[in-house]
């Protein structure tokens, strides 16, 4: 009995050491140094459920991103971890077929291996920088499979076209083959809408103004011509010339340069009539052409006032401008702000009006009609003052009807009665400048007496002494 029992604790120390040697030479990770709790439970040897105390970066290989969620057997395709390798072209396959190098994290980053930000901070430097909707589109569509041999990344080509052939040909709105378009699409498209072109006039012969912005292309360019398209704007504009009829601009041979009347902003004309022999003033500038040029004639037109305004000349009565032998200038008394009131310069005639002459109406001394060699004699209007005055009566004293004689000249204009004074020629005794007589004819002549008047009429004899006729007491 004492056998078997001995054999049995033989066996039971001999077993756990057979055990702990089967488990180190049957082990599938090779060398592996872990305790198998770091990756096995004792509830199930499978699934593994790697513990967070594994550090996989003491091996050489730090876990991060992606790379920390990613299952162990997809980069150790067997158990042993001996010997893998910890390059990234160990796990992921190469597409740029070594043309960009074996460092993927110039591009890649182990968050995402296509996050896209760093791919474009790596395109940034290099002859295409990635702008607008360049940003958003797939690294495929623009570096395209290539065949054996072919370069699929480096020295691609960098112009629009090698990537927008197809869009070029399909364009027909303009035909861009039919049209001989440039193929640098940049001169119309923008990399941020592709759809939203708009070309640089500007940068041609013919600069877009006003209007002209807003035009469709193919209303200019018509059966896709672009090239060599007329820039005058008959190129344009030769039916809206035919059509014009106020004026009909073919009946009147007006020039084709559309700008001399119209403008880009508005088609409405607008002739600048400054440049001509007759610039326009005053209430000129708001007058339909029509109304001068109905005849239609431009060329060569009279530039007179009465080449327009006859039919006003021969209308006017008051004065009646025929009748009166009016010139035919109208400037003397219209002026081009209004036709009416009439005002003329009298200063410009033989006679210029002073004092109380200013604001006599015309009728006054134009009464007979008789404007042109009117007679400028004071008695010529002032007859019949001369005649009515009684005080004196200058008819009964038989006295000049010169009325400067006594009415001294322009001064006198003023008021008919003020300052009358009669020159010394006209005293055949005494001087006008008597003292207590100075300009008042009533104080000597009483009772309208003016035939004598001696020094007794007024002072006492005593006090008088004559000389050579002349008054004494002056």
């Amino acid at each position: 009995m004492r056998l078997p029992r001995l054999l049995i604790a033989l066996l039971m120390v001999a077993l756990p050491a057979a055990a702990r040697a089967q488990e180190r030479s049957q082990s599938p990770h090779g060398p592996l140094k872990e305790e198998c709790a770091t990756c096995h439970r004792s509830d199930g040897w499978t699934p593994v459920r790697i513990s967070k105390s594994f550090n996989h970066g003491k091996l050489g290989f730090p876990l991060a991103g992606a790379h920390a969620t990613t299952a162990c057997r997809a980069c150790h395709q067997s158990l042993d971890f001996k010997g893998t390798a910890g390059t990234c072209a160990t796990c992921h396959t190469d597409v740029h077929r070594g043309e960009l190098g074996a460092d993927c994290s110039r591009c890649h980053t182990p968050r995402s291996f296509l996050d896209r930000s760093t791919m474009v901070r790596a395109h940034q430097t290099t002859r295409f920088p990635l702008e607008g909707a360049h940003l958003a589109a797939e690294c495929t569509t623009c570096h395209t499979p290539t065949g054996q041999g072919g370069q699929q990344f480096v020295s691609r080509q960098t112009t629009c076209v090698s990537c927008h052939q197809a869009d070029y040909a399909s364009a027909k709105d303009p035909d861009h083959a039919a049209g001989g378009f440039p193929r640098e699409c940049g001169t119309c498209h923008a990399v941020t809408v592709w759809n939203r072109a708009r070309f640089d006039h500007s940068a041609t012969r013919f600069q877009l103004t006003g209007a002209h912005r807003a035009v469709v292309c193919a209303q200019c360019h018509v059966g896709n011509h672009f090239t060599g398209t007329r820039t005058d704007c008959l190129g344009c504009h030769q039916n809206d010339y035919n059509a014009a009829s106020q004026p009909s601009h073919l009946q009147a041979q007006l020039p084709t340069e559309c700008a001399l009347c119209h403008s880009t902003t508005s088609w409405t004309a607008d002739y600048d009539h400054s440049r001509t022999q007759f610039p326009l003033t005053g209430a000129h500038r708001a007058v339909a052409c029509t109304d001068c040029h109905a005849d239609n004639i431009y060329r060569g037109k009279p530039t007179t006032c009465v080449s327009c305004h006859q039919t006003d000349y021969n209308g006017a009565t008051d004065p009646d401008h025929r009748q009166a032998q009016f010139p035919t200038t109208c400037t003397p008394c219209h002026s081009t702000t209004a036709w009416s009131p009439a005002s003329f310069d009298h200063n410009t005639s033989s006679f210029p009006l002073t004092g109380a002459h200013k604001s006599v109406p015309c009728a006054d001394c134009h009464g007979d009609g008789v404007y042109n060699g009117k007679p400028t004699a004071c008695q010529s209007c002032h007859l019949g003052d001369f005649n009515r005055t009684t005080s004196p009566n200058h008819t009964q004293l038989g006295w000049p009807q010169t009325c400067t004689t006594c009415h001294s000249g322009s001064t006198n204009t003023v008021a008919w009665d003020a300052g009358v004074t009669l020159p010394n020629q006209y005293h055949t005794m005494f001087s006008v400048n008597h003292q207590g007589a100075r300009g008042d004819c009533t104080q000597c002549h009483t009772s309208t007496n003016y035939s004598q008047s001696t020094c007794s009429t007024h002072h006492h004899p005593a006090t008088c002494t004559f000389t050579n006729q002349r008054a004494c007491g002056d």
